[in-house]
């Protein structure tokens, strides 16, 4: 039987699960913990499907221009009207497998307005539509590994591919409860490791998706693509501990930016962009706080008690709990915060990397949001990713595609190198250990690869992460935090390296990429940015009609 082996089991990687085992494919899910603590599940908003249960004249056509208008028109179209043409399905999937979603009076499936939308589009379930699915993702899969064909493969952190002559065979996972690495061989791997968050430190994301996995395979040749588009949330709620999302549901069902001067509220995107200007596309809105230069906030309040209750009780109860603030009666302040990658491992319209047999699903592939994802399709790309890779893998294994080889090389001395290179790492001394360079590259990153940029800010950027990079095997080891996080920094700090390389070499501005020293968008650049690693090198060219549709 053949085997496939999935890092991550979020709901991209529970959606290629499923699908691999419901093509017979024995799949192994690989993940530090159980889906329940995916980022995945902190996916408030809804997902996008052209249902029409609004009855204001939407189609999947609409779908796609908004896709590819919100992202810049450097999103592959084939790949766009794929996604789009899926949705309603995915979505009337989802409810038949037990998603609990929010209803219309008809009994329907409700939907609401998301920025850059032309039509009310996303579907949702209150403000937990990720906790929902991953929910019905995890009780669908559980028939599987009763079945056999899914197995869980929990406290085991990603090292590297095994990868010989441009071809995948598998994987180095390092075992937590051994404290070893582990080779595993497979017909095909699939990445599903989320975006980057942990590059920028506090985030609305999960730390656990720091991008070690995209800059480890980096350094291993496959391709990335479309690193600078870092999309920033326009409405996140600073606390303590982290940025906490404000949805743009709240948005969506009517609510309004403002800020004060001389007293009185300043509706500026609806001063600029007209009735609908608060729900224009994230990097608009973003910027315009930005620009703003003034505490901004959120008011819900004219909604009422009823509304609040029922269309946004999550958001009353977080900003409630972590701040003490009542959306009955209080604005809430909001700023940008780094939310999402359209960025990450190159993938073509199979979800294939360069490497074969390498795949890459969710939001560590770049395809779909070109310079900036409408909100409500990330759910979307996640569900369709998984179901596109595991079609491609069935078809390549059904025998009419099949290499029909099953010699795998001899990777030992591979495994040998890298175990006694960690253990290297443990004897090693410095001033400074590994989770403080690992803050002090956050830090980096917020200063120079924030919502505006330009070539002094990234050529800076490029030298302090340089610099880390060349002391990368010097840090002490830190044996407060799991030996992951030691092993991890330099494949991060490569990540972080091409992505200010990338945002140096595209020099216009787009989507969610904006310069002041170029401050207009440039046909020139109407393309992917894609980076690839030769011998130290960092080689950037952009893609228009090669392997990565553009």
């Amino acid at each position: 039987m053949k085997k496939v082996i999935i890092i991550g089991s979020g709901i991209a990687g529970m959606s290629a699960a499923l699908h691999c085992a419901e093509n017979g494919i024995q799949t192994v899910l690989v993940s530090p913990f159980p889906s329940e603590r995916a980022q995945s599940v902190m996916a408030s908003g809804g997902i996008n499907a052209a249902l029409n249960h609004q009855n204001d004249g939407d189609t999947v056509e609409s779908h796609i221009e908004d896709t590819l208008r919100g992202g810049r028109f450097i999103a592959g179209e084939e790949a766009v009207r794929g996604l789009c043409e899926a949705a309603p399905d995915i979505v009337r999937y989802l409810q038949k497998i037990g998603t609990v979603f929010s209803l219309n009076e008809k009994g329907e499936i409700d939907q609401r307005a998301f920025g850059g939308q032309s039509h009310q589009r996303t579907c949702f379930s209150g403000a937990s539509t990720g906790k929902q699915i991953v929910s019905t993702l995890v009780m669908e899969c559980r028939r599987y590994e009763a079945a056999g064909l899914i197995e869980r493969k929990l406290w085991s952190d990603f090292h590297s591919a095994l990868i010989r002559d441009g071809r995948c065979y598998g994987v180095l996972l390092y075992n937590e409860a051994k404290r070893t690495l582990e080779p595993f061989t497979a017909d095909a791997v699939i990445m599903a490791t989320g975006g980057q968050n942990a590059l920028f430190g506090k985030t609305t994301g999960s730390t656990q998706c720091d991008g070690y996995a995209a800059g480890r395979l980096f350094l291993q040749g496959a391709e990335l693509k479309n690193l600078e588009f870092i999309q920033y949330h326009p409405t996140t709620l600073r606390t303590p501990g982290k940025r906490m999302l404000i949805s743009e549901a709240a948005r969506g069902e009517g609510g309004r930016l403002y800020y004060l001067e001389n007293g009185k509220r300043v509706y500026f995107l609806e001063d600029k962009y007209g009735e609908k200007g608060n729900l224009m596309p994230r990097d608009v809105v973003a910027r315009e706080i930005y620009n703003a230069g003034k505490e901004v906030f959120l008011d819900v309040t004219f909604l009422g008690k009823k509304t609040i209750d029922s269309r946004i009780p999550e958001l009353r109860d977080l900003c409630r709990k972590y701040r003490g603030i009542d959306i009955y009666r209080e604005s809430i302040p909001v700023e940008p915060s780094v939310h999402f990658f359209m960025g990450g491992l190159a993938v073509d319209n199979h979800h294939e990397t360069n490497i074969r047999n390498l795949y890459a699903v969710g939001e560590c592939a770049s395809i779909y949001h070109g310079a900036n994802r409408l909100g409500g399709n990330s759910l979307l790309a996640a569900l369709y990713s998984g179901q596109v890779a595991a079609a491609d893998i069935a078809r390549r294994f059904s025998g009419t595609q099949d290499e029909g080889s099953d010699f795998v090389p001899d990777f030992e001395d591979y495994v040998r190198t890298q175990s006694e290179k960690l253990f290297r790492s443990m004897e090693t001394e410095s001033l400074f250990p590994v989770m403080y360079i690992r803050d002090m590259v956050a830090e980096s990153l917020w200063e120079k690869l924030g919502i505006v940029r330009d070539e002094e800010d990234l050529t800076e950027g490029i030298e302090e992460v340089s610099y880390y990079l060349s002391i990368a095997d010097k840090i002490r080891y830190d044996g407060s935090v799991l030996p992951y996080f030691n092993y991890s920094l330099e494949g991060i700090l490569t990540l972080a390296k091409a992505t200010l390389v990338c945002a140096k070499e595209r020099r216009e501005s787009r989507g969610a990429h904006f310069r002041k020293d170029y401050a207009k968008e440039e046909d020139a650049y109407r393309a992917a940015t894609v980076i690839s690693y030769d011998e130290g090198e960092f080689r950037v060219r952009l893609d228009r009609e090669g392997r990565y549709e553009s």
